[in-house]
């Protein structure tokens, strides 16, 4: 008797067929043994003809039987060496119960986005008019440095908005920050590579340069952003910044350190990496000018993303790389494939092309101060003078430093889990281990209005 499940996702006769496969590899069909009619079976299993049928003429096909006049379907005679060994008995597995970890209902970590913000609706429409366009594009490769539609639309975004000075050319659509420093670290290998990093600072450039054999040395971040001082005595030929909102301490590097560190890259030909992570998010104050465009030709290699906006499940963003490196870009990568798909590019360069992004930025803008004001509001009702906040007016994330609180940094982060908040340590941005503040980052993106509140206070509870 074969055992069928009506239920499964394999048809009938797929099971029908594995089943006496099975039995004829086991030994348990002995060759020449005759199998029942197509009739017989069919009736016996409670399924059509057609299910036997499909099942034999498969096995028939394989070898696994054959068929005389008249009489019907027989076991082939197979060879010892096909015949599977029966299978040893494993013993029981016991499955030991997950620890209990408490659910976090409320996350505060820096990279997270409102759920609702992303436009579904519009989206889908510049999806669907590419469709109706039915542009022959989708049966070509994409131009190694992306779609000249989407570079166009950037160019222009970015000239208005950051004062970024750049023609399409150099600019290059990427697959999110890993792949521009992967696409910087292959113009740059045999450049004494040596890379200054910002100290605390983002840790995905560690792992980046670190993993292509660079030296990386960290920079402390003061007031006024990297230590420039430190930097010209480091011996790097490249800096690797966040200017305009310093990841993870929120500061802004003033103009007259900006000019210093160009002045350090042209007198020793060296390369700058200005990243403007967050540069559409800030709430108070004048726009904050782009490294780049205090110095359109000079060796910058500037790099921002639709991730803090629009989605990072887009993994879309941006590299402008600086004229002097074109011609190597071109040598190195012209055989290249872009790595974003063509069709999140058009869909993206329609989105610009109808206006929906400007607006899209004025709304998150405004969301986003709503939480950024909401935060700094719950900080300072639950914790008074217990904490402080840095880096505030900007991005989505302030970092919370509390005054004189004696407990690791580990300790406090396993309260607050077991109070149901996830935080993100600070020292996870550090390579030279943890600071003396206790300091967190609390991302106010992906929470609610409400569970901000909540979450501070829950904080409070568990700390103190």
């Amino acid at each position: 008797m074969f055992v069928l499940d009506p239920t499964a996702e394999t048809p009938l006769y797929g099971q029908l067929y594995q089943r006496i496969k099975e039995s004829v590899l086991a030994g348990k069909l002995p060759a020449d043994a005759k199998l029942p009619s197509v009739r017989l079976l069919a009736a016996e299993l409670s399924v059509s003809r057609n299910t036997v049928e499909g099942a034999y003429l498969e096995l028939y096909s394989e070898g696994y039987l054959y068929s005389k006049p008249r009489s019907g379907y027989y076991v082939s005679a197979l060879g010892r060496d096909a015949l599977a060994a029966p299978a040893p008995q494993q013993p029981p597995v016991v499955k030991m119960a997950p620890a209990e970890v408490p659910a976090c209902e409320v996350d505060f970590h820096p990279a997270r986005l409102d759920q609702a913000a992303f436009p579904v609706l519009l989206w889908r429409k510049c999806v669907q008019s590419l469709f109706r366009q039915g542009l022959p594009r989708f049966s070509h490769y994409a131009d190694p440095r992306g779609e000249a539609e989407l570079r166009s639309f950037v160019r222009e975004y970015l000239e208005r908005s950051r004062g970024v000075v750049c023609d399409p050319e150099q600019i290059v659509i990427c697959s999110g920050l890993q792949q521009s420093l992967d696409i910087v670290v292959h113009l740059t290998r045999g450049e004494q590579p040596v890379v200054a990093l910002e100290e605390p600072g983002y840790h995905l450039p560690r792992s980046v340069f670190g993993n292509h054999g660079f030296k990386v040395i960290p920079i402390p971040v003061t007031a006024a952003g990297m230590d420039l001082e430190l930097l010209a005595a480091s011996g790097s030929s490249i800096a690797y910044v966040t200017p305009s909102h310093q990841f993870p301490l929120g500061q802004v590097m003033p103009v007259a350190s900006l000019l210093k560190l160009l002045e350090w890259a042209r007198s020793g030909a060296r390369m700058i990496v200005e990243d403007d992570y967050d540069s559409e998010l800030r709430y108070y104050g004048k726009p904050i000018p782009s490294l780049q465009s205090l110095n359109p030709g000079g060796n910058v290699a500037y790099v921002g993303t639709f991730s803090k906006v629009l989605s990072p499940a887009l993994r879309m963003s941006y590299l402008v790389l600086p004229h002097a490196r074109l011609s190597d870009y071109r040598r190195r990568f012209r055989e290249y494939c872009c790595s974003v798909p063509v069709m999140e590019q058009l869909a993206l360069a329609e989105f610009m092309k109808q206006g929906h992004w400007d607006r899209h930025l004025r709304r998150m803008r405004t969301l986003y101060r709503r939480k950024h004001d909401a935060l700094l509001r719950a900080v300072d009702r639950h914790f008074g003078a217990k904490a402080v906040v840095l880096g505030q007016g900007a991005g989505l994330h302030v970092v919370l430093q509390l005054s004189g609180h004696a407990a690791e940094e580990d300790v406090l982060v396993e309260k607050a889990r077991q109070n149901g908040i996830a935080l993100f340590p600070i020292s996870a941005t550090r390579a030279l281990g943890k600071p003396k503040e206790r300091q967190f980052l609390l991302g106010f993106g992906g929470p609610t209005l409400q569970e901000i509140d909540q979450g501070i206070e829950r904080l409070v509870q568990a700390w103190y």
